[in-house]
């Protein structure tokens, strides 16, 4: 199992980041996105830019502090935790990922690969909530 983790601050308050995050039908500032179709309040399944699918199963919302849920597709099933905390007005992320490989040729690549799409997706939040 592979395990990344990223942290960030964004001057704005913990609801409008919480907002964006959550979203499910504002999810167009994902530049890795094409998608996303909701199946029920629970479930729902991304596909990436070039159609791949991701499904998604929420485990746990508590409002403005934890969101959690477990992922899946051909390559890789894993866990998601976002943590968000109120710091003097702005707010921290800490948003990590648990993930195994199904493909045992893609277990060197795991760590990399999510590594650089959390980098992507807090460089598209950081865009976003800066509009």
């Amino acid at each position: 199992m592979a395990i990344s983790n990223i942290k960030a601050l964004f001057p704005y308050n913990i609801q409008n980041v919480w907002n964006l995050v959550t979203s499910l039908e504002n999810y167009q500032w994902r530049s890795d996105l094409n998608k996303i179709e909701l199946i029920n309040e629970k479930r729902f399944i991304e596909y990436n830019r070039n159609g791949y699918a991701t499904t998604f199963t929420i485990t746990l919302t508590e409002p403005y502090k934890r969101w959690e849920f477990d992922m899946e597709n051909t390559n890789m099933k894993g866990h998601w935790t976002g943590v968000f905390t109120e710091v003097d007005g702005q707010t921290e992320i800490a948003f990590t990922e648990e993930v195994t490989a199904k493909k045992i040729f893609m277990k060197p690549f795991v760590k990399v690969f999510l590594k650089k799409q959390q980098e992507q997706y807090v460089s598209d939040l950081r865009k976003a909530l800066n509009k």
